[in-house]
């Protein structure tokens, strides 16, 4: 097979590359791992900011995402008793909108036929080969055969794990990391939300949050240690911690009821550089991992995409070697602004096991600042709702 660009990955990085390339008439064949009902399977976050958003509405994909997505002007800081809201609308005259990776996802994948834009599933041993010349090649193992994509370039946009930061020489290559002594146990349940509006929790017993996936869907978090056994923590253990987390003004609005879905995630800042290396170049999770403090994660992927797909589009449409050239240096600038405010967030809003007193005044301090500052409110709301491309 042949092929203009081959993108190595089908989440919604790869998917938002896919389309945006496919609508230029740039010939892409996407490659994923897993099976289409696999993808929509994983649970993920879904606060999607401006530059998310406005990707779908140039691709003509945002009719659901308009129709069901709950815009939001703001959201909430607590500590204890004390309720902080961040105005991000009277602040920054910018919204964000709640509507599920997992939906985003879906969009994406249902209108790919219509794009033209080809996606082989289940792809196994994907390996990506003479990245440094200008004539790249794929091969992976489809139904035991073994098969080859050769391409222009290589777009690698299969996650944290994926293989396609690993074919990057380790003397060219430079990784920056800080893995976090806890993780959040989450837990969605068909009840409504308690809060119109999110709500970041610090608590002595450790940090929790009140999401949402729509008016009647709920995702809640609860920090715990690492090595947390999901086995130990039954539906009312999650709910009667987020009760005493959250404060009695959320708990007093919390309804419960059975987990649809439970698990317990990681959470570590992890940046890769550079995100590009011949003809390859690296988008998302491939190259940058954030806590998902501040729900950057997705939207830090769209940027990247934004990024990359008006590069790649120069460069065919018209013999434009600067965005290329110049996508690495302008992508991990924003990277390490969203890892700065989601490592602060994160950082402010929990609890470490080496968190002394003066630890902990700090945090009030912080926290008290932020409820008395107009200027540092803007400045949090800034970097929430997402910086400028």
């Amino acid at each position: 097979m042949k092929t203009s660009v081959c993108i190595i990955g089908a989440g919604p990085a790869g998917l938002l590359l896919g389309h945006l390339l496919r609508a230029a008439g740039i010939d892409t064949i996407a490659l994923e791992r897993q099976s289409p009902d696999y993808v929509l399977s994983r649970i993920r976050a879904g606060v999607l900011e401006r530059v998310t958003t406005d990707l779908m509405t140039r691709l003509g994909l945002d009719t659901r995402l308009r129709a069901e997505g709950l815009p939001h002007d703001g959201f909430n800081l607590a500590d204890g008793d004390r309720l902080i809201r961040i105005d991000v609308a009277g602040l920054t005259g910018q919204q964000v909108i709640v509507y599920g990776q997992t939906e985003l996802t879906r969009d994406l994948m249902e209108a790919a036929p219509r794009r033209g834009l080809e996606i082989i599933y289940e792809a196994g041993d994907v390996a990506a080969h003479d990245l440094e010349s200008d004539t790249p090649y794929v091969t992976f193992t489809k139904d035991g055969v073994e098969q080859r994509i050769d391409a222009r370039f290589i777009a690698g946009c299969d996650g944290f794990h994926g293989p396609s930061r690993k074919a990057v020489p380790a003397d060219i290559g430079k990784t920056y990391e800080r893995v976090y002594p806890f993780g959040w146990l989450g837990i969605l349940a068909d009840v409504p939300p308690c809060n119109h509006e999110l709500i970041y929790a610090n608590h002595e017993r450790g940090f929790a949050l009140a999401s949402m996936r729509s008016a009647t869907r709920s995702r809640y978090y609860v920090q715990v240690p690492v090595g947390e056994n999901i086995e130990d923590w039954p539906d009312e253990r999650i709910w009667d911690e987020l009760a005493i987390r959250l404060g009695p003004e959320a708990a007093g609005h919390m309804t419960r009821g059975p987990s649809i879905e439970k698990s317990i995630a990681p959470l570590r800042s992890f940046v890769f550089e550079p995100m590009r290396y011949g003809s390859l170049f690296l988008a998302g999770d491939a190259a940058h991992i954030v806590p998902p403090t501040g729900a950057k994660g997705l939207n830090l992927a769209a940027s990247d995409v934004a990024y990359l797909s008006d590069a790649l589009i120069r460069w065919f449409c018209k013999n434009d070697v600067a965005g290329i050239e110049g996508y690495s240096e302008k992508a991990l600038a924003r990277v390490w602004k969203a890892e700065r405010f989601s490592w602060s967030l994160t950082s402010l809003m929990h609890r470490f096991p080496d968190t002394d007193e003066f630890g902990r005044a700090m945090q009030v301090a912080e926290l008290s600042y932020v409820a008395s500052s107009r200027a540092m409110q803007t400045a949090i709301a800034e970097n929430y709702v997402g910086l400028p491309l």
